[in-house]
């Protein structure tokens, strides 16, 4: 069941580099993004699959080469269940990179903490690196 965890959050990285397909795979129909720096409250008030793809993908025309990746051990945490798929928590440290406009890779990195019922995420909080990494959220 652990692996559970660690494919979900897996699918949640290849969705934030431009699989919108996985929205409908892994996200509730009705979610909370909790992003814990100043500048991001947009992502406060995003709680539809469509209106994530959508920023993912403005995202991706705003920063060239912008790709995310799963780094470190993950931390998977479930809940007894009846149900037809799991319930919990995984946490897990990411990197993300992009080129800036003069050419330079930037890299910036945080940890995404997933809460999921029944398979699908419910609830995410993300927490990029401190006052560097808070600059990765302006446009």
């Amino acid at each position: 069941m652990r692996q559970f965890g660690i494919d979900l959050y897996d699918q949640w990285t290849a969705m934030w580099n431009g699989d919108a397909t996985l929205a409908e795979r892994i996200m509730a129909p009705e979610f909370r993004l909790r992003y814990a720096q100043a500048e991001t409250e947009a992502f406060d008030d995003i709680r539809h699959r469509d209106r994530l793809t959508d920023v993912i993908a403005g995202w991706h025309r705003k920063r060239a080469n912008l790709r995310f990746t799963a780094e470190g051990i993950p931390v998977v945490d479930l809940d007894p269940s009846d149900g037809p798929a799991p319930s919990g928590r995984v946490a897990r440290p990411y990197r993300a990179t992009f080129t800036d406009g003069s050419g330079r890779t930037v890299a910036r990195s945080g940890t995404d903490i997933l809460a999921f019922t029944d398979g699908l995420i419910t609830e995410v909080w993300s927490v990029s690196s401190g006052a560097a990494g808070r600059t990765f959220y302006r446009p």
